[in-house]
């Protein structure tokens, strides 16, 4: 009787204790995961592709060349390694109490857990729809056939013919009508039939890529290259999911100006000897003369899906072979200590230039690449290079604790490393990063994810929008200009697809409502020069057409065909959409080079599975799914972590 009466009692001792934990809610800084090695440097510099000029105005706040984790904001403590309040005499943080609203039910939980009536849900699809209407009208009305639409003066905008060193503008636009060619497959899933085949025909009869145009050949392959594939794809598509879409006397022009494009882009992997290509090239000379030797992993590596599917599509094995040439020689100098890549390479040397490894710009659409090119081509090295890297970014990027809704100290969080050592380079992290949980989405770790995906939704709830640079340890945006970028609703869009959860719906309508209030112009919508005043660029990046509305409108539109049962899609990391074809699973550059098809073999669907399997999407449990995807507790701390409470 004793016995029994000594663990009752501990029974109870335990559950006391859970109770007061769950309403405390969790410890922070418990999980303790130290950061060695953290020294004083020099600010990093700008931005990624296809950042905007308001970079140049970047809070002081960035200037600072040493981190104290004795002025670091008290949730971040266990990040740099140091107990809030052993530094300075700061005081000690309250973790966070469970708080109760009208009614007595939880704050969050009654925000979002409300069902989202069909009603709304409708009126956000068609709000979602006028959006993109009132960009592309604005832009066909006053821009084309230029490159961009300025929509606060109603004008276009095309290259910088006189400033060649405007890279911001002249990586991006090449007098090849970008806007329109981006927007083709919007204007399909969108359903609008007639304007996507007025827009193919516009494209086919006055678009030229023999331009004396400098282009980066990144931004070139997955705005435009891609774009031409993906309409391509759809007008072919026996099925017309989308309704008809066909064009009469079609002759395969589009295809055929992919091609145009792709040849005019080659020359950017010759004479290198590492295989990288050139970042940049003329589209009737070549590689220009003097040409920059270096460029970052993403740039040179995220060239395999759209080059992929042309030599699939024609039949010619050139395209695919030289893009896969450049993912495996930037592959072969990952670190051999910690699996990472840096940011920034020298193309003919294979000197790591910029050594910093993280998840945004420069490196962000290398690691989605390698998993999409697995699920569009089959082909088993890319898995295998995807689950490697992916163990690499768990074992040195993440930090915090092991499970996103369940346990005690900081939320999981991936950070910016040095790819040789792992050790800490600064406590920036940028918005392209935003990407990533909807990657996590693919591979089925929903549950890291979950997490990722609120502290970025978090950010986005204080300020209305994502700052290019936010410092988790100063808790204030190192760069303030927002381009209208589409990563975070591209993430929302992929979570609700996963979990059906209507806390994404709520996400979505609170981004949409944002977009109209903080950018809508008077002819489209405008870059945010200054995230927190609210003031505006002339700018309207060709993405928010591609990406940015079209992840809105699906995430709304439910009865869309992207979502019935038998259609399969995957998207660039540009937005395109393109279907999942048995023609892609032809690997017509192993015939041309053999020696390869020792290395590379085929996998079957089911074996793509999660490296970081304690996490996938069997721990989403159906309960779940109409409550919070992350507890109230862990909610409420990521707001306290990154000012907004």
């Amino acid at each position: 009787m004793q016995w029994r009466s000594l663990v009752l009692a501990l029974v109870a001792l335990k559950l006391a204790g859970h109770a007061l934990l769950w309403l405390a809610g969790p410890s922070l800084g418990f999980y303790h995961q130290r950061l060695r090695g953290l020294s004083c440097s020099p600010p990093e510099g700008g931005g990624g592709g296809g950042g905007s000029s308001g970079g140049a105005g970047a809070s002081p706040l960035s200037d600072a060349r040493c981190f104290d984790a004795g002025l670091v904001a008290p949730h971040w403590a266990s990040f740099l390694g140091k107990a809030w309040g052993a530094g300075s005499g700061a005081a000690s943080s309250s973790p966070p109490r469970r708080v109760v609203g009208v009614g007595g039910g939880d704050e969050y939980e009654q925000r979002y857990s409300r069902a989202f009536p069909p009603q709304l849900r409708a009126q956000l699809r068609d709000a979602a729809r006028g959006m993109f209407a009132f960009g592309y009208d604005n832009y066909m009305a006053h821009a084309f056939p230029q490159d961009e639409l300025n929509p606060i003066e109603c004008s276009g905008r095309g290259p910088d013919r006189a400033d060649p060193s405007n890279l911001n503008i002249n990586d991006v636009l090449g007098n090849y009508s970008l806007t329109l060619i981006d927007a083709l497959d919007t204007l399909a899933v969108m359903g609008n039939s007639s304007e996507f085949q007025k827009a193919v025909k516009l494209v086919i009869d006055t678009v030229s890529f023999d331009t004396d145009s400098t282009v980066q050949v990144f931004e070139a392959t997955i705005r435009v290259l891609g774009s031409l594939l993906s309409a391509h794809i759809i007008i072919t598509d026996a099925r017309q999911p989308f309704g008809d879409m066909t064009i009469k006397g079609y002759d395969n022009e589009l295809l055929h100006m992919a091609h145009d494009l792709a040849v005019r882009l080659l020359p950017a992997f010759e004479n290198t000897k590492t295989g990288i290509p050139y970042p940049r090239v003329n589209l009737r000379t070549g590689v220009p003369s003097g040409s920059n030797n270096e460029t970052c992993t993403a740039g040179a590596g995220s060239l395999l899906v759209e080059f992929g599917i042309l030599s699939r599509l024609l039949g010619d094995s050139t395209f695919e072979w030289v893009a896969r040439r450049a993912v495996k020689a930037l592959w072969s100098l990952r670190s051999n200590d910690t699996g990472l890549l840096g940011n920034v390479v020298n193309i003919q040397t294979g000197h790591w230039v910029g050594k910093q490894s993280g998840l945004g710009a420069g490196l962000d659409s290398f690691y989605e690449y390698l998993l999409k090119s697995y699920i569009l081509f089959g082909e088993k090295e890319d898995l295998e290079m995807f689950n490697d890297a992916y163990q690499s970014i768990q074992n040195y990027l993440r930090r915090g604790r092991e499970a996103c809704n369940e346990g005690e100290g900081d939320p999981p969080l991936y950070v910016n490393v040095n790819m040789f050592s792992g050790q800490l380079m600064n406590t920036w992290i940028d918005s392209l990063q935003a990407f990533f949980p909807g990657l996590q989405v693919l591979i089925g770790d929903v549950e890291d994810a979950i997490c990722l995906h609120a502290f970025y939704y978090a950010i986005w709830k204080r300020y209305g929008a994502l700052p290019e640079r936010y410092n988790w340890q100063l808790q204030a945006p190192d760069v303030l200009f927002y381009p209208l970028r589409p990563e975070l609703v591209e993430s929302t869009y992929l979570l609700y697809q996963a979990t059906k959860n209507p806390f994404y719906l709520h996400v979505g309508m609170d981004i949409l409502q944002s977009l109209e209030k903080h950018t809508k112009a008077k002819c489209g919508y405008a870059t945010l020069h200054h995230v927190i005043e609210k003031s505006k660029e002339d700018r309207m990046e060709s993405f928010f057409l591609s990406e940015t509305c079209k992840y809105l409108y699906l995430l709304f539109d439910e009865e869309n065909p992207v979502h019935k049962s038998g259609n399969r899609y995957m998207f660039t990391t540009e937005g395109h959409i393109v279907s999942l074809d048995k023609r892609l699973r032809v690997s017509l550059w192993q015939d041309t080079f053999p020696e390869e098809q020792k290395k590379t073999e085929k996998l079957k669907p089911n074996e793509l599975r999660a490296i970081n399997s304690t996490s996938n999407c069997n721990r989403v449990p159906d309960e779940r799914r109409y409550l919070l995807p992350l507890k109230s507790i862990y909610m409420r701390q990521i707001d306290q972590m990154v000012g907004l409470i």
